[in-house]
């Protein structure tokens, strides 16, 4: 194969073009199964959920027909937030999980992301090993060992049960109104479910899927209807989730929304409080705010950067030791409860310290004033290199010129979607714009 198959997040694409095409899941499926079976021994189980999208249909049946046809004998679970294929996989003492998700995308995308046997997600070692047996040719095992596939029709409950008890034992939600804005996705079930058996008065939001429109102006990428509807419901906060619910957003009974950097401040600093905040040190990506990091520092606390992408972060926490991390996107990963972003799990824990602290939603969102913050997408196509431009360069280097001891510059390509990202972080108001502008102006200039 020419190009790179697996992303920053598994793989991605339009539903029905490569590589995301029922085809290319049967032959996933299938390598992913040769993969896990190395070993040649019986009884291989692969447990895969997907999110609402109409395409998700055809990918969970293609990659049932590839696993099945090496021998895995394959769990389906339906529609389930990504975090509870992570949480499964070992719970069902499975080889592997599979999600079938484009996460924040459109309806119109779709991606198969990998789960190893811990729940983690697999490494790019283990990806570009899959990867390689697409090139070859796979071997079916024999007639009589082609795997069996059976629907788990309580994966969500499974869930349900564990997420509950990431919330503080003998506490209630008694007395909140919390709006749950599910996007039309995966735990369109879920989240409202789990906050009304934990006593809180549900206004749900997104909850009505119809394989189209997932994260449809609404969900942790589209904020605006759950900020208006807290407002006119009254409700205490709003938990938004995106497509797979490993991501979210905090918005307050004022209708103002938190990210993610404002939510892992406030939890650093109360996990720090408590001595659980191992070696007192935060993990987030190179995408958070600069904010962030002063306010750690200030604190006597620590920020360990990474690439962008929650596998990412995860990885470094892993090495470190660390049990707190995540991305200004939303993804927040807390090892000692999960293995992946969660943002049911987030959502609760917010909650946990409304409980805690009898403080309302407004008082805790806001832990720091972040440094003025500009992000730019260009979209670019097929065969195109427009960073490679000389004019585009040039660009860059006189930025990171002008914002030197004033400000941060970060342009990197969106490894999910046809995008080159421009962020630059900066006090100056006027410069951030120019600087962005700029870059903009002449990757704009190098794709037409």
């Amino acid at each position: 194969m020419s190009d790179k198959l697996f992303g920053t997040d598994g793989v991605r694409g339009r539903a029905n073009t490569h590589p995301m095409t029922a085809e290319m899941a049967l032959r996933l499926g299938a390598a992913a199964g040769r993969y896990f079976r190395r070993d040649g021994s019986a009884a291989h189980r692969v447990v895969i959920g997907k999110d609402t999208r109409l395409s998700g249909y055809m990918f969970e049946n293609a990659l049932t027909a590839g696993f099945t046809s090496t021998g895995m004998n394959v769990f389906l679970l339906g529609p389930v937030p990504t975090p509870a294929v992570g949480m499964l996989t070992p719970s069902m003492r499975a080889d592997v999980g599979v999600m079938i998700s484009a996460s924040h995308n459109p309806h119109h995308d779709n991606g198969i992301k990998f789960f190893g046997p811990d729940g983690f997600k697999l490494s790019d070692e283990a990806e570009a090993e899959i990867e390689a047996l697409l090139d070859t040719d796979v071997q079916p095992t024999q007639a009589e060992n082609i795997g069996r596939a059976k629907r788990i029709d309580d994966g969500r409950f499974r869930y349900n049960e564990r997420i509950k008890t990431t919330f503080p034992q003998g506490k209630r939600l008694d007395g909140l109104k919390v709006l749950i804005d599910c996007a039309n996705g995966a735990a369109y079930r879920t989240a409202p479910e789990v906050l009304w058996e934990l006593g809180a008065e549900v206004v749900p939001l997104g909850v009505s899927p119809d394989g189209f429109n997932i994260n449809d102006k609404c969900g942790s990428t589209h904020t605006d209807t759950a900020a208006a509807a807290v407002v006119a419901h009254g409700a205490d906060v709003g938990i938004c989730l995106d497509g797979d619910a490993d991501r979210v957003m905090i918005i307050d009974e004022n209708g103002v929304v938190a990210d993610g950097d404002q939510i892992m401040a406030l939890f650093a600093s109360r996990w720090a409080e408590a001595g659980r905040l191992r070696a007192g040190t935060l993990v987030a990506t190179v995408m958070s705010n600069l904010g962030l990091e002063r306010y750690l520092g200030g604190r006597g606390l620590s920020l360990e950067r990474t690439s962008v992408g929650d596998r990412y972060v995860v990885e470094a926490m892993r090495r470190g030791g660390w049990n707190l991390g995540g991305e200004q996107s939303g993804h927040i990963v807390m090892t000692d409860y999960a293995t992946t972003g969660d943002g049911l799990l987030a959502g609760l824990q917010f909650l946990a310290a409304m409980v805690d602290t009898g403080q309302p939603a407004s008082a805790l969102i806001r832990q720091f004033d972040p440094v003025p913050q500009l992000l730019q997408n260009v979209r670019y196509a097929a065969g195109q290199a427009p960073l490679d431009a000389a004019a585009v360069k040039a660009a860059i280097t006189g930025a990171e010129g002008r914002l030197a001891g004033a400000g941060r510059l970060l342009i990197r390509k969106s490894g999910t979607e046809p995008l080159i990202r421009v962020m630059a972080e900066c006090e100056d108001d006027g410069l951030l714009k120019d600087v962005v502008g700029t870059i903009v102006a002449e990757i704009e200039a190098a794709t037409r």
